[in-house]
């Protein structure tokens, strides 16, 4: 058993357009074939032990989604369920003993005899691809009889999730963001992460924000300062000063007296600090653990009371919590670390940030505490008797929280709200030591001990007592307020001829509006009209490249088959998404044989709209007019054909649709006729003769109306987009030059070059000469097909190859497509001419007056210059 190929989605994909995290795995299963079926009792028996979360249900909101997604039980596995399925249940198991709460999976054949696909949902993407491979390497070990040991692959697990996990904090943030429609991106490389698109969109990392002021962290962060600034503003704090040294330790002990804390100048979360200390010895010890964070050390005088931490969000108390030490109660009977085991034994406790409660560890801070007390982790405590574990009350530590927020004094509520103000921070931690909360700090002899830049949230919305409190809320409302808005429009555009040009009028049209426009074509990144990025950037990594960007306000987006397949789309909804059509183009590639599965992949698209938004499909194709039922927006058609039944039923049922009617771009609205313009005065037509850019400008009019732009400002930007090698790149380009004329496109499959053919038909000249190559990622009759037009549409071919041959010899594409070029035309003059820049030089050197000559180019940049160089040469 092999793994032959392992995807990872990370949008809406062929796969699952609402579940986006998806590990996508093609298995080899033939060599377990003559022991499957000895192997199923086998599997029946282990499995289930080795795998307790095998059988666990998903937690379901109703009977139907718990039916959907059913555990896979030892009967099953007794009577012989399918392989691939037993291998994607594995894989969420060993997820889920990880402390990954995965559910969703799907198995089913592949093409290939033996082969099946095994679909699976991950929360974090290396732990999924892990869980991939030893889910296929446990099942093989278990059915040739081999030891298995789960644990090591939990254990790496789980660190995994430790380090690629969202805290809890980041995580309330993120899906109290999610839950409101509001996208989020992590950023590469980094705990940012991004919340909202383009000019829209905020940032977080854990719990600051956009808004949190450097200097209000500069001064959270140097407690001297902030100590002085609350005492200046009337807040108590206590009475102390800053050491370097033992000499100033012993000044600040006879100034201050016992009982006193030390901590790092710099510290935070409780690192290095130690409380209640009543000894010389203990205050050295003190000072070299803060010193271990910080030169600076803080000494204090000790405040008699219980910690708590109040939270304030943009200037308002949202929660407090009263913290206390890991501890444990004494039975009489069981040591220290037997009671810290029994408290370990608590369903809320994991490692880290697993779950709600962290795990107590006996470390060697533990240590020392005990053996000022004459203990040691083997000592027995009496019965009733409670001992702290921990100096710091940190939930992080193993401490507990119980929730208090509505007992807290309007004393000191206010209180708290004054210093968030002071120090200057929008989300923000106060710890106080206090009697009592409900009482005023002021009566209690409490103070204020310490101030919190990015202050945990794990203690109020999961506290161990009292009601959890939803802090992450007000956060999204302070960075989101009511009537704002953290989405840019998104256009997208998919189907197999017509996406770049159509995406490149809908970036004009929109821009012509004023917008900060964004897109992304097989020729690269483009912002604001310069291009950021060459090549085919079509994936879901240049549409995230578009969304990042704080200067877009609108975004285009061409969607190609290629992305979806290899990892999903790069955004989950878009409120336009065009799809041109569907031909036979790519098949056989990534698992695609049939048109039908293609026009699944690129009927991904329209499932994405929102509600409200706009499919524009093109009704004049079976398979993109078939898409339609699959949806839950608003659909509108165009058609090149005027008497189109589907158009007319469409319009006639109050729908919206875009045809081609007497030489006109015109839009059906119920029973009424909105005339854009004659197709013929766009330049990208070309006088009308590019029937296949007149369709292109159907989509695009059509979306940017459904979208809301009056036909007009449509109508002056589709006059005004000039197709150009700087605009329109291998595009149809056009060089004139003084007795030939050169045309540069991007035709690459046989339903293209069908469309050229007619535009090239209309075309007068003496001449028409074409350089053309074969594609090595096609099927041979796909390359047959293309060749075989080109052969009835030009005079005379010059054959070359391209630089990336995919997967064939030159040999093998010049055979197909000489083939294919005389099908229908015996004696059509063929020259071989293999190097692309080598051809454009014969053929430019050859060219008889009046001749038309097209390149269907791989390398258009070069080919452009070299075009660029030839006119320049001609002008000398």
């Amino acid at each position: 058993m092999k793994i032959i190929d392992l995807r990872t989605m990370r949008g809406p994909s062929y796969w699952s357009v609402k579940h986006y995290k998806l590990i996508v795995m093609k298995v080899d299963l033939q060599d377990l074939a003559d022991v499957w079926s000895n192997a199923m009792p086998v599997l029946a028996e282990r499995l289930p032990m080795l795998l307790p979360e095998l059988g666990q249900p998903q937690p379901a909101e109703s009977e139907k989604s718990a039916q959907k997604h059913p555990p896979l039980t030892d009967e099953q596995l007794a009577d012989g369920e399918p392989l691939g399925h037993v291998i994607q249940h594995v894989a969420l198991a060993l997820q889920r003993m990880a402390g990954m709460p995965v559910y969703w999976g799907k198995s089913y054949p592949a093409h290939q005899e033996g082969v099946e696909f095994v679909v699976f949902s991950y929360q974090e993407e290396r732990a999924g691809r892990m869980a991939a491979e030893a889910a296929v390497q446990l099942v093989d070990d278990l059915c040739h009889g081999r030891e298995v040991n789960v644990k090591p692959i939990i254990d790496e697990l789980h660190e995994i999730r430790e380090e690629e996990f969202f805290g809890p904090s980041t995580w309330s943030i993120v899906s109290e963001a999610a839950s409101r429609n509001i996208p989020y991106i992590q950023l590469k490389n980094s705990s940012i992460i991004q919340l909202g698109y383009g000019v829209n969109q905020k940032r977080i990392w854990a719990t600051t924000t956009s808004y949190t002021s450097h200097a209000g962290v500069e001064v959270a962060g140097n407690k001297n300062r902030t100590k002085a600034m609350l005492k200046d503003s009337g807040v108590p704090v206590p009475n102390g000063t800053t050491v370097y040294s033992e000499d100033g330790l012993r000044d600040a002990v006879e100034e201050l007296g016992f009982p006193i804390v030390t901590k790092p100048l710099d510290g935070n979360h409780g690192k290095g600090a130690t409380i209640r200390i009543t000894n010389w010895e203990d205050a050295v010890e003190g000072l070299k653990a803060a010193q271990k964070y910080s030169r600076a050390v803080i000494v204090e005088q000790f405040i008699e009371g219980d910690d708590y931490r109040m939270l304030v969000v943009n200037g308002k108390l949202i929660a407090a919590a009263k913290r206390t030490p890991a501890a444990v109660k004494g039975n009489g009977t069981k040591t220290i670390q037997q009671l810290i085991d029994e408290v370990n034994t608590d369903s809320r406790r994991g490692v880290g940030h697993e779950k709600v409660l962290t795990s107590i560890k006996a470390d060697q801070h533990t240590i020392d505490l005990l053996s000022k007390q004459d203990l040691t982790l083997e000592s027995v405590l009496p019965a009733g008797r409670e001992l702290y574990l921990k100096s710091t009350a940190n939930i992080s530590t193993g401490g507990t929280a119980t929730d208090v927020t509505d007992l807290v004094h309007p004393y000191n509520l206010l209180l708290a709200e004054r210093v968030a103000g002071i120090v200057g921070l929008d989300i923000c931690g106060i710890d106080l030591l206090t009697s009592d909360i409900a009482i005023p700090l002021n009566e209690t002899r409490g103070a204020v001990i310490e101030v919190n830049a990015a202050p945990g949230f794990r203690m109020h919305i999961s506290p161990t007592e009292g009601l959890p409190r939803n802090v992450a809320a007000p956060v999204v409302d302070m960075l989101f307020p009511t009537g704002s808005t953290a989405r840019i429009p998104i256009f997208a555009v998919t189907g197999t001829n017509g996406k770049t040009t159509t995406s490149q009028l809908l970036a004009h049209i929109v821009a012509s509006k004023g917008y900060k426009v964004g897109f992304t074509t097989t020729n690269g990144i483009y912002i604001q009209g310069v291009q950021l990025q060459s090549g085919d950037c079509t994936g879901g990594q240049s549409a995230e490249f578009v969304l990042k960007d704080p200067t877009v306000n609108f975004a285009v987006l061409e969607t190609a088959r290629g992305g979806m397949l290899r990892s999903g789309l790069g955004f989950h909804t878009c409120d336009v998404a065009i799809v041109t059509n569907v031909a036979a183009d790519h098949l056989g590639m990534r698992d695609i044989y049939t048109v039908e599965e293609m026009a699944a992949v690129k009927g991904v698209l329209p499932r994405t709209v929102r509600k409200n938004g706009w499919a524009v499909l093109n009704a004049d194709d079976d398979l993109v007019y078939a898409m339609r039922e699959k949806l839950e927006c608003r659909v509108a058609l165009f058609s090149m054909d005027e008497h189109n039944p589907r158009i007319r039923e469409h319009a006639e049922n109050g729908g919206l649709a875009a045809v081609y009617e007497e030489g006109y771009i015109t839009i059906y609205k119920n029973s009424y006729k909105l005339r854009i313009d004659r197709a013929a005065e766009f330049p990208i037509t070309f006088g009308g003769r590019a029937t296949f850019n007149i369709e292109n400008s159907l989509a695009a009019a059509l979306a940017c109306y459904c979208y809301g732009f009056d036909k007009d400002e449509i109508k002056q930007a589709l006059r005004t987009f000039v197709p150009s090698a700087a605009k329109t790149p291998g595009r149809m380009n056009v060089y004139k030059f003084p007795q030939f004329e050169v045309i540069v496109d991007y035709a690459h499959n046989t339903h293209g070059i069908e469309k050229f053919a007619q535009f090239l038909n209309a075309t007068e000249a003496t001449h028409k000469v074409g350089v053309i190559s074969g594609l090595g990622d096609r099927r041979d009759e796909d390359t047959l097909g293309f060749s075989r037009i080109a052969g009835t549409i030009f005079d005379e071919i010059i054959l070359r190859q391209d630089r990336d041959l995919r997967g064939k010899t030159a040999e093998q594409l010049k055979e197909i497509m000489e083939r294919g070029l005389r099908l229908d035309n015996r004696d059509l003059p063929i020259t071989y001419i293999e190097n692309e820049m080598d051809a454009i030089d014969h053929v430019l050197a050859t060219a008889k007056a009046g001749s038309v000559i097209v390149m269907f180019t791989e390398n258009i940049k070069a080919t452009l210059k070299k075009l660029d160089d030839f006119e320049a040469s001609l002008a000398q």
